[in-house]
């Protein structure tokens, strides 16, 4: 079993039309043995930009503390947020710093961002990255964790182009959902979270407990 298997996870990023959702599971165990079912996955790092962290619970909350020491640093140096694809590249860059003894984590950045061409339209931006900070970018969704496999394929199969935030919300939630009854080491409930750009909706999922 790989290290980054060793507690379980399932995280996934997906975009609508001018919003954008992440959802991850809330199990937290030790290979088979589930501990508790709320572990938080999901961070907010301003009012468009969220970060999914999936790999070992230790590192996640690592990662997570260095990360918003960063930001609120870029905050003082350019009083103003930072943006998903500034915050994408800042993530890559600190995992890569490490490269050497690597944290255990393979992030999920999720946000909004202004059209520079069109003001008050904003783009959805979603990313991935493995353990050394690669980035993989795309305009559909990503996902992460050991419910890797059967995300892509639950999220294949419901994921439709410009879907608003409440049919993003049902779709996603579907997709956890599902992919997780088919793993093992994650699942045990859910938590949604969506982008729009006036809103920050989160919302808790009741998963199987068995």
């Amino acid at each position: 079993m790989s290290i980054l298997e060793y507690n379980g996870s399932g995280v996934i990023a997906m975009t609508g039309k001018n919003c954008v959702a992440i959802a991850s599971d809330t199990r937290f165990g030790v290979q088979q043995t589930t501990i508790s079912d709320n572990m938080e996955r999901i961070f907010k790092v301003n009012n468009r930009t969220l970060i999914g962290i999936s790999g070992l619970a230790s590192d996640v909350m690592t990662v997570k503390q260095k990360l918003m020491q960063e930001v609120n640093l870029y905050k003082l140096n350019e009083h103003r947020d930072i943006k998903p694809s500034v915050f994408n590249n800042l993530v890559s860059g600190f995992l890569y710093g490490r490269r050497f003894g690597p944290y255990f984590v393979e992030p999920l950045i999720a946000g909004l961002e202004e059209d520079p061409q069109n003001p008050g339209e904003f783009k959805p931006f979603i990313a991935g990255q493995d353990l050394l900070g690669a980035s993989v970018f795309t305009n559909d969704f990503v996902v992460c964790g050991t419910s890797e496999g059967s995300l892509f394929g639950t999220a294949e199969s419901f994921y439709r182009p410009d879907m608003g935030p409440e049919e993003l919300f049902e779709t996603l939630s579907q997709t956890m959902l599902a992919a997780v009854d088919r793993d093992c080491l994650a699942g045990w409930g859910g938590v949604i979270h969506i982008l729009t750009p006036d809103r920050h909706i989160k919302r808790t999922l009741k998963g199987r407990h068995d």
